[in-house]
């Protein structure tokens, strides 16, 4: 489907989506620039978007795909796509393939799950095929390890596409076994970011691997950016005339122009106008590279991380601290865990390891985050809270979203009622 102006999509939206003319009552006739437009409340949206009485979508559901968000709480979200808009998206996103750096005839094996509405197998697959080399696709979806470890001998599979925790399992079980992944070109991730704490590990099997972004995408916000070749996997660009990005300040809302500075990623889609996305919150953070071309780093989840008291932990913040102190590269992945003993609060860092963690370890992450955030300690002084705990595991003791494989970042263990 073409994309459509911004001012075509919005007077497409206002007259043929109840949620939109409603949304858009005190908007200008014609619109000449997206700061005009309010940002969605993304409560609203999703509680538009039920069925029956459908008050988002721009037309009958007749000839759609449906997927399901990867959220494990609240109603569940579901996007549809007409043909058309599918296919262009397939189309830009297999583009972006070639970016990332897929080369033509190279065996791909598709780790990504399926099933339950999930867009992530059914999506990857059909920009591959959509994709403007020719490549072989190898549907694996969520086999296990070792029958991937088969595959990738009986086919010499050349590149491994999957969430990041998957990689991870995988690469965990090739270092265990001690087989040799030397045939593996290219490690693609999409679905997460992949955060540094698991590069040693994919790195461990796969040696001979550059790693790379497919693209970023999500079943609510649809097509968002395309990767950027380079060391820094979490750099991508808006997909030109498809989408358009902008980073807003946490608090005012107003748009973000400067580089360096971190904010919420807003993205508007110009081709979809069955389920409308504009200026939608895409739930991410990110900071902008070159505003010119609209190139962006990703840097978490919008809100991440734990509280306890008045004691505030990002997530990026605290893994940040980790892989600097870290020095023997031990972790192999991270999640905050919050519990409640004794009438007080604790946080436990959730700590993967392949190896066993060598002494004293732990008490230098303590240290080190202590040092980056002495407001905990200081509440732990007066009583407030408990003081940081380390509790390691293997890699399948962290856990992660039940659909789709992602890493939960904060994982919240505290009773109900005290």
């Amino acid at each position: 489907m073409p994309a459509k102006s911004l001012a075509d999509l919005v007077d497409f939206a206002r007259r043929n989506s109840p949620f939109y003319a409603d949304l858009y009552r005190d908007v200008p006739p014609v619109v000449t620039h997206v700061t005009q437009l309010p940002i969605v409340d993304q409560n609203a949206f999703w509680a538009a978007n039920r069925w029956p009485d459908n008050q988002l979508l721009t037309g009958p559901l007749t000839d759609a795909g449906v997927y399901k968000s990867g959220g494990t709480t609240g109603a569940p979200k579901f996007s549809p796509w007409t043909r058309t808009e599918h296919a262009d998206s397939l189309t830009a996103f297999g583009a972006g393939m070639v970016q990332a750096g897929l080369r033509p005839g190279q065996k791909v094996a598709n780790l990504f799950r399926a099933g339950e509405l999930y867009g992530g197998f059914l999506y990857i697959e059909g920009a591959l095929h959509h994709a403007p080399v020719d490549n072989v696709r190898l549907p694996v979806g969520g086999a296990s390890d070792e029958y991937i470890v088969h595959l990738i001998d009986d086919f010499g599979v050349d590149v491994v596409a999957g969430e990041p925790m998957k990689l991870a399992s995988l690469a965990e079980h090739i270092v265990r076994t001690g087989y040799s992944a030397t045939c593996i070109d290219l490690v693609l991730f999409a679905g997460d970011i992949l955060f540094n704490d698991l590069r040693p590990l994919l790195s461990r099997a796969f040696p001979k691997a550059a790693i790379a972004s497919l693209g970023y995408a999500s079943v609510d916000a649809g097509l968002v950016g395309a990767p950027v070749p380079g060391d820094d996997v979490r750099v991508h660009e808006a997909f030109p005339n498809r989408t358009l990005i902008e980073i807003v300040d946490d608090v005012t809302g107003e748009p973000i122009t400067e580089t360096g500075v971190v904010g919420r990623v807003i993205v508007t889609n110009l081709f979809r106008t069955l389920m409308p996305i504009i200026r939608y919150p895409a739930g991410d953070r990110a900071e902008w590279v070159d505003p010119e071309l609209q190139r962006f780093r990703l840097m978490g989840r919008s809100g991440e991380g734990a509280r306890l008291g008045a004691v505030s932990m990002p997530t990026e913040d605290i893994r940040a601290v980790l892989i600097e102190a870290d020095t023997d590269r031990v972790i192999t992945g991270m999640q905050l865990v919050t519990r409640r003993w004794d009438g007080k609060n604790g946080l436990i860092l959730r700590l993967a390891s392949l190896d066993e963690p060598p002494a004293g370890l732990s008490e230098r992450l303590i240290e080190a985050v202590y040092a980056a955030r002495p407001m905990y300690p200081e509440e732990v002084a007066v009583g407030a809270i408990h003081p940081l705990g380390v509790e390691w595991v293997a890699r399948d003791g962290l856990v992660t979203n039940p659909r789709t494989g992602k890493l939960v970042q904060v994982v919240d263990e505290r009773p109900i009622s005290d």
